[in-house]
């Protein structure tokens, strides 16, 4: 996986790799990311998984990437490019900075910060996370630990 942490452009799909899960945010120019974030941390920066996974609202949050991604890792991820044709870039931006501030409505499965995202930028909203999740849940019940291994190796080979 290559991190490219200096070149993002407008309309790029920013992927920040938490501990446990991935955070979206699109990329909006002058170091700016438009991304989705609980609104119980409306006031502060940065994300935090569990605040996300229970609320079920969230704000659009206009914040530095540095700031949103702190320490952790990140890459311009637009993996979807190859299927889907991305809005111009104008429009990707203009879309995100309409959605800043407003509350909406939040869900893991349906409506997560990817999801936002990817409707940004294909004007389809998709999360792999969420794919990934329910395949990772199922080979781990039906067969276990190794099941738990394949499902791991899919997800490297996707992200080859």
């Amino acid at each position: 996986m290559s991190l490219d942490r200096t070149s993002p452009k407008p309309g790029d799909l920013i992927e920040i790799f938490y501990l446990g899960y991935e955070h979206w945010a699109i990329y909006v120019g002058n170091g700016y990311v438009v991304h989705m974030a609980p609104t119980c941390e409306a006031a502060g920066g940065g994300v935090s998984g569990f605040s996300s996974v229970v609320g079920n609202r969230a704000i659009v949050k206009k914040e530095l990437l540095s700031v949103v991604a702190g320490k952790h890792k990140y890459r311009v991820n637009n993996k979807r490019d190859k299927k889907y044709n991305p809005l111009p870039p104008n429009k990707i931006v203009q879309q995100a900075e309409k959605m800043v501030g407003k509350e909406v409505p939040y869900s893991v499965t349906t409506n997560n910060c990817e999801h936002f995202v990817t409707a940004l930028r294909y004007d389809i909203p998709h999360s792999d996370q969420v794919t990934n999740g329910i395949i990772t849940f199922v080979l781990t019940f039906l067969y276990g630990v190794p099941g738990l291994l394949i499902s791991k190796v899919t997800r490297i080979l996707q992200n080859s």
